[in-house]
């Protein structure tokens, strides 16, 4: 087992780059952009330079607001190479939610590109800050966001009152390379240096604190499961807010000295192409992805003969997905990983080299330097091995905590630093995780405990469905019901009854779904998460249920 690394994200990069000088670090094939690790690793210091001009220090909170576009991966290094605290920002934010996540982390920065699916972030922030027209860049004084000085705008023409990204590089000349190394220098790997919004499936978002050695080793752990090298070729069209993004693949790739290709925004078309062009060896996708990739109109005319790993994770992975991924698009060495944002994220992870079965019926084992136990829910008390329980987990990946919230980070973490997840699940004898449900999702019907994972599995396998999620809905007679939201192929049509007939005999008749609804698109999160608590609200709506 390999020692942990105790280094920053600043340092990090720094070795990579002396070590794979030549090698390609970042492709943007669509914009005809390619940078070396050398090439990288200088730009990036010119940012934290420039960023320092701009009075940004050791431990300020800088807010990202943005798509894959490449001054993200910029900031993410150039960020952590002077100390300041990256906050990453959901791309599907709206005015509220902005507003919740500026005022909550205290940021003292903003970068922002110009919009993202017809929404212009400027106008939202300019809606939100009145005073801003008025200022002058990098002076805001405003009563809403008393931190907030200095916002950085990507794009053509920067708006009254913003910094243009490009500004920077001119800024950066007044730094000398002795005080961004002294400024390094004065980093330690267990300071906060990212700090993740959960997802908001079910509430506000909390601010998780993760650190340098936080990421670093669950980034360099996640490339070891993938045997990732130097000589891979990584695809990301995974967003960079979210972790899946920035640490199982920007951060695994520079732990390995492997190139990233990433993917602006996804499109199946556009990540087809990317892996096509640049010849890529891994491809990392949430199921939803992976499921557009394989039914996209042209799939078949892609050349996808280089692809051999990636990670297939964010929610549950469908087994007759990874399969397909695996027999027709070729990704033998695909790995399931299974985590969340609160552990760095990932927590258990399949390995390249594992059995078919072992990944497409497990979510792997826990990565080395890591524990896993399974627990009655809701106690400390550790169950026999093949019974189901509350995955807890304990080691390095754990955060330092909910950003301004001890009374929640007690509530996850307890007293011997056990992370409660919050999600069901059963380990065998080698040590190998199901993930069974949330113990949130999980719904009880006339006393019958149903896990909506068991039902979506057996509907996945019916030849016309595409995709399926199974939520609980309040019922007067037995308490809950199940529901089933399900998008069926192209060109297929289904009745309700239908799919419940294929469900007798199969599973017991109390898990049966006593509403089945047809739709062609769930409600997601920006990182590819279903919420699952808006299909439930849409079903209590639709059959005119009442929640209590």
């Amino acid at each position: 087992m390999a020692e942990l690394i105790d280094l920053t994200i600043g340092r990090l990069l720094e070795q990579t780059a002396k070590r794979h000088p030549d090698r390609e670090a970042v492709v943007y094939p669509d914009r005809n952009l390619r940078y070396t690790y050398t090439q990288f690793n200088r730009l990036c210091r010119r940012t934290a330079k420039g960023l320092m001009k701009l009075g940004i220090k050791k431990g300020d909170h800088v807010a990202v607001w943005a798509s894959n576009v490449p001054e993200w991966l910029t900031a993410q290094f150039a960020a952590a190479q002077i100390g300041a605290v990256l906050v990453t920002v959901n791309t599907n934010f709206q005015s509220a939610e902005l507003d919740y996540l500026l005022k909550h982390s205290d940021a003292s920065a903003l970068i922002l590109m110009d919009s993202y699916r017809g929404t212009s972030y400027a106008d939202i922030l300019n809606g939100l800050i009145p005073e801003l027209k008025e200022s002058e860049p990098g002076q805001l004084q405003s009563d809403r966001f008393p931190f907030l000085k200095t916002i950085l705008f990507i794009g053509d023409k920067s708006p009254p009152g913003m910094y243009h990204w490009d500004d920077i590089a001119t800024l950066s000349k007044t730094v000398s390379d002795t005080e961004l190394d002294h400024r390094m220098n004065s980093l330690m790997s267990v300071d906060v240096i990212n700090m993740q919004y959960t997802s908001g499936t079910t509430g506000f978002p909390k601010g998780v604190m993760l650190s340098h050695f936080n990421i670093i080793n669950n980034a360099a752990n996640i490339a070891e499961c993938m045997k990732l090298s130097s000589t891979d070729r990584m695809c990301i069209p995974v967003p960079f807010f979210h972790c899946f993004g920035c640490v199982l693949g920007v951060l695994a790739c520079v732990s390995a000295g492997a190139a990233m290709i990433p993917v602006q925004e996804f499109d199946p078309a556009a990540v087809l192409t990317a892996v096509e062009q640049e010849k890529c060896t891994a491809l990392h996708g949430v199921p939803t992805m992976f499921i557009a990739e394989l039914h996209h109109k042209h799939f078949p005319s892609y050349d996808l003969s280089h692809l051999r790993t990636g990670i297939m994770a964010g929610s549950a992975c469908p087994i007759e997905v990874m399969k397909a991924v695996i027999e027709r698009m070729g990704m033998k060495e695909i790995t399931i990983a299974y985590g969340q944002t609160e552990a760095s994220p990932v927590i258990t992870q399949t390995r390249a080299d594992d059995s078919l079965q072992r990944r497409v019926e497990t979510v792997g084992r826990a990565l080395p330097h890591i524990e896993v136990k399974i627990v009655q829910p809701g106690t400390s008390r550790e169950v026999a091995r093949g019974v189901q329980g509350e995955l807890c987990t304990r080691g390095y990946h754990v955060m330092k905590g909910y950003y301004k919230d001890p009374e929640a980070t007690a509530s996850a973490i307890d007293a011997d630093g056990w992370l409660h997840t919050g999600d069901l699940a059963v380990m065998d004898e080698q040590g190998y995780c199901r993930i069974t449900g949330r113990l949130k999702d999980m719904l009880i019907r006339g006393g019958e405990n149903i896990y909506p994972r068991e039902i979506e599995e057996l509907l996945y396998q019916h030849p016309k469905v595409l995709d399926v999620q199974v939520v609980g809905v309040p019922d007067a007679k037995f308490g809950e019901e199940a529901a089933a939201w399900v998008k069926l192929k192209e060109g297929q049509t289904a009745s309700p009854e239908e799919l419940q007939a294929y469900c007798k005999g199969k599973i017991a008749r109390h898990k049966i779904p006593r509403y089945i609804v047809f739709t062609n698109e769930y409600p997601m999160t920006a990182s590819g998460k279903i919420q699952k608590f808006k299909l439930r609200e849409k079903a209590i709506q639709q059959f005119h249920l009442s929640s209590f």
